[in-house]
């Protein structure tokens, strides 16, 4: 098959999860023999053609910085869609679309000609929208529900975003996001130990105030790691100090991911506090190392669709019953590595990439 893959953002340059899913899928189905191109901003150096690995990419406009006072740049939008209407080429069996910024689906649909198109949705906004951008929301909500009713072929990166999608009135597929199950396996846990650690961004949904308030409630031996950095991060210092958490508390800031990985599997839980989670990846990260997670029971958080009572706990979004899950996860932390490293291993990229592969076989 001929696949082209649309997307802004592009890994290496950019280090997201939508952007890390297009990389591994376009690699592995190119090794597989199907000609695979990359459509998206040119964040590189030099010709605005280039191969990487065994997969073309195509920069259709200039790089412009994705966000704006922490919002997504409707600016960056407009101009890649713009570049996708003059440079997105024809003659391909799969249009493979990511959904976000969503003017993008409307360029590359006007563009598909006799391809099969296909939007991947990395999750649903849905009302959230009027949270993130005030009445101007509803514009957001509206485009949105307009992206999804342009093809039948959308596929979801989680259970929880194809039930949202159904809410739409959207048919759609589950095809989930992957992670290197080998590669997870093959870094050493570190030297130094936690009880507990989180990963991830600093930012207010991810919800480390009340993960904070929860350790203030457990025994005083129980100690914290945080890994990664953000806009919350002076807040969350000052919030640990007000608790009186100074040594039962560490902020690491940003880690390589093979030393995050280490420390995660150095740990004995992984709380992930988060009440917007398009699919979960660092939970599903920290399975494969071996580790219950703990999140909060949201609609918005896929990380819930990816637990089992032998794998982890799901909280309330309270101080008191996250208090309460992770003693229990504190519990079951010997006796579930076996069963999260099972269940994480279905989710290795070549296992996910064998089911891209059907779907755009059977629907090509």
């Amino acid at each position: 098959m001929r696949i082209a893959y649309v997307y802004d953002a592009v890994y290496p340059w950019i280090k997201g999860g939508a952007e890390r899913r297009v990389y591994e899928l376009s690699q592995r189905l190119a090794l597989r023999g199907h000609e695979v191109h990359c459509y998206g901003a040119r964040w590189w150096e030099g010709d605005k053609h280039i191969k990487l690995g065994d997969v073309w990419h195509h920069g259709v406009c200039p790089p412009h910085p994705l966000y704006t006072k922490n919002k997504r740049s409707v600016k960056q939008a407009i101009l890649f869609s713009l570049g996708l209407l003059r440079n997105l080429e024809g003659g391909y069996d799969v249009i493979d679309c990511q959904e976000f910024p969503y003017l993008s689906c409307f360029s590359a649909r006007a563009r598909s000609g006799g391809a099969s198109f296909f939007i991947t949705w990395h999750e649903i906004w849905g009302e959230y929208w009027i949270d993130y951008l005030g009445r101007s929301g509803y514009l957001g909500m509206a485009v949105e529900r307009a992206a999804a009713m342009l093809t039948s072929n959308n596929i979801a990166v989680s259970e929880m975003t194809g039930r949202e999608l159904m809410r739409l009135g959207a048919e759609s597929i589950v095809v989930p996001n992957g992670i290197d199950f080998k590669h997870i396996q093959s870094i050493r846990p570190a030297d130094s130990e936690h009880d507990i650690v989180f990963a991830g961004r600093l930012i207010s949904h991810k919800n480390l105030h009340m993960l904070l308030e929860a350790i203030a409630l457990l025994d005083s031996d129980v100690k914290l790691l945080i890994i990664g950095e953000g806009p919350e991060a002076p807040r969350l210092h000052a919030l640990a100090r007000s608790l009186g958490l100074d040594e039962r508390v560490s902020f690491s800031g940003f880690l390589r991911y093979e030393d995050a990985i280490s420390l995660i599997k150095s740990s004995r839980a992984f709380v992930l506090p988060s009440t917007r989670e398009g699919f979960g990846m660092a939970a599903l990260e920290a399975m494969a190392c071996g580790v219950p997670v703990v999140t909060v029971r949201h609609r918005m958080n896929a990380a819930c669709d990816l637990l089992t009572p032998e794998t982890g706990v799901i909280a309330e979004p309270s101080p008191g019953s996250l208090a309460d899950a992770i003693r229990a996860a504190l519990d079951l932390s010997k006796a579930a590595g076996a069963r999260c490293r099972e269940i994480a291993r279905r989710y290795d990229w070549d296992v996910i990439c064998g089911e891209i592969e059907s779907v755009y076989a059977e629907r090509a």
